[in-house]
């Protein structure tokens, strides 16, 4: 995919600037990742954790790596590229799996699954090894997280 891999997109366009690290407490494997608009403001459900986040543009940031199971990852201290960064990152997550599906498209349904399982690893471990960059202490009171009762 080039420059529109996910981690590529990644190295180029954030940890290329100033950025501040961010800890999601989330399972390293493929998640079901969802913004909900709550009476409170706006917070991103991964599994039965909630995080509150400060804007949409954050939250829909934040969802690619919560798909990905990437639990560190880099957050531009720029915020008025986060929006653009987001969109980038969403399109490169449905590209990569159209390309998957298109090449898988005569596997069996076991093989295809760890096709995707092995693509979302790779994600995965290629931004583990660009990196985060260093703790937000003061971003961890806006980014609060709570389990559903």
């Amino acid at each position: 995919m080039g420059a529109e891999w996910l981690p590529a997109i990644y190295r180029d366009r954030v940890r290329s600037q100033r950025t501040r690290s961010l800890e999601l407490e989330i399972p390293e494997r493929e998640n079901a990742a969802e913004i909900q608009y709550t009476l409170l403001g706006i917070e991103l459900k991964v599994g039965k954790r909630r995080f509150a986040c400060p804007d949409l543009a954050t939250a829909r940031y934040l969802r690619v790596f919560a798909r990905a199971g990437v639990r560190r990852v880099a957050l531009p201290y720029d915020i008025t590229q986060i929006a653009q960064i987001a969109d980038e990152f969403e399109l490169s997550w449905h590209r990569t799996f159209i390309y998957w599906s298109e090449a898988s498209r005569d596997d069996t349904a076991v093989a295809a699954k760890r096709k995707r399982s092995s693509v979302v690893k790779s994600i995965r471990e290629e931004i583990r090894a660009i990196g985060a960059g260093d703790a937000i202490p003061e971003f961890r009171q806006t980014m609060t997280q709570r389990k559903d009762v």
